[in-house]
This record gives C-alpha cells, sequence and structure tokens, in this order.
C-alpha cells in the first residue's frame, strides 16, 4: 500500500466522449470550487471564429489538432497563475502525446463514463458534432476512444440526470 499522501491538485482535465457533459460538469465543478473554468472546443471556436464544423470540414482533423495543442499549452500557462478546470475535446484525450504531456504538467483527469447508448441519445439531433453522423459510426469512434479513457487517473459516473451528482463524485475522490 502507498503510504504517500496524494498530492492535492489544482488543475483538473474532464476527458470523455461527445455527451458525456464535460462542459456542464466543469462550469458546476468550477464554480464550487471558486476555480477558473475553460472549454477547449469553445476556446478553439472562438480564436479561429468558426465552428468545429467548419474547422474540420475545410482544414482537416490534422490542422485542428495542431490548434488544440496550442490552446492547451495556452491552458497550461493560465493555470500556472489560478487554479483552473478544464473541459476537454472528446478526441484530445485520444491522441496519446496529450495524456502523458498533461500529467507531466500537473493535471489530474477525469473520465465521465457514460453508456454508449445514453451518449448516443443526448448527442442525436445536435447539429454541431463534427463526428456524429449516424450511430453506428458513433458507436465505432466511442470504441476506438475508449481505451484512451480508460488511462485517465480517475473514472467517474456521468450516467446521471443531474451534473451536480458527477461533481460530488469528482469531489469525493480527495485529490482536488
Amino acid at each position: 500500500m502507498n503510504t504517500r499522501p496524494i498530492p492535492i491538485r489544482r488543475l483538473v482535465f474532464l476527458v470523455g466522449f461527445m455527451g458525456s457533459g464535460k462542459t456542464s460538469v466543469g462550469r458546476l465543478l468550477a464554480e464550487r470550487l471558486g476555480w477558473g473554468f475553460a472549454d477547449l472546443d469553445e476556446e478553439i471556436e472562438r480564436r479561429l471564429g468558426r465552428t468545429i464544423n467548419q474547422i474540420f470540414a475545410e482544414q482537416g482533423e490534422v490542422y485542428f489538432r495542431r490548434v488544440e495543442r496550442q490552446v492547451l499549452e495556452d491552458f497550461l500557462r493560465r493555470a500556472e497563475q489560478e487554479a483552473l478546470v478544464v473541459a476537454l475535446g472528446g478526441g484530445t484525450f485520444a491522441q496519446p502525446e496529450n495524456v502523458e504531456w498533461l500529467r507531466a504538467n500537473g493535471g489530474v483527469t477525469f473520465w465521465l463514463a457514460c453508456p454508449v447508448e445514453e451518449l448516443i441519445r443526448r448527442c442525436r439531433g445536435m447539429t454541431h458534432r463534427p463526428l456524429f453522423r449516424d450511430p453506428a459510426s458513433f458507436r465505432q469512434l466511442y470504441e476506438q476512444r475508449l481505451p484512451h479513457y480508460q488511462r485517465a487517473d480517475f473514472c467517474v459516473d456521468a450516467d446521471r440526470s443531474d451534473p451536480a451528482q458527477v461533481v460530488e463524485e469528482i469531489l469525493k475522490c480527495g485529490v482536488i
């Protein structure tokens, strides 16, 4: 048994598939802690003046991932000045170079786990999801990303109707 205390972290990354509630939970968690909040996809859209769908369609995923990494680096600089909760994009943690990089820079990761059927239900009809085409491709992408999400430091059940319950589960982990 490890007898060393787990360090309290002031940089939290929420990981999970589209529709898992990263933004909703992240805003509530940041408010509860009195920390700053940042949403990776929202910041990318703000900086580029286009939606994620448009960026994927016009420049492709490789370009998007490059911008995503630049924004992450900016968030890490911001976290040097203030405690921060960051909602990552659904594919951010599936980029192998990001996982170790986030940890090496002091972040703790929480996977908001949710059954794929519930994620499909939540995302159906949303037009701002560039990688949601149909339930079959959705499931396939989920299965591809699942092993990456499972590498998060903590897994929290996000199959709840109230994001505040997910926040409580995160706080029970005792590392923030």
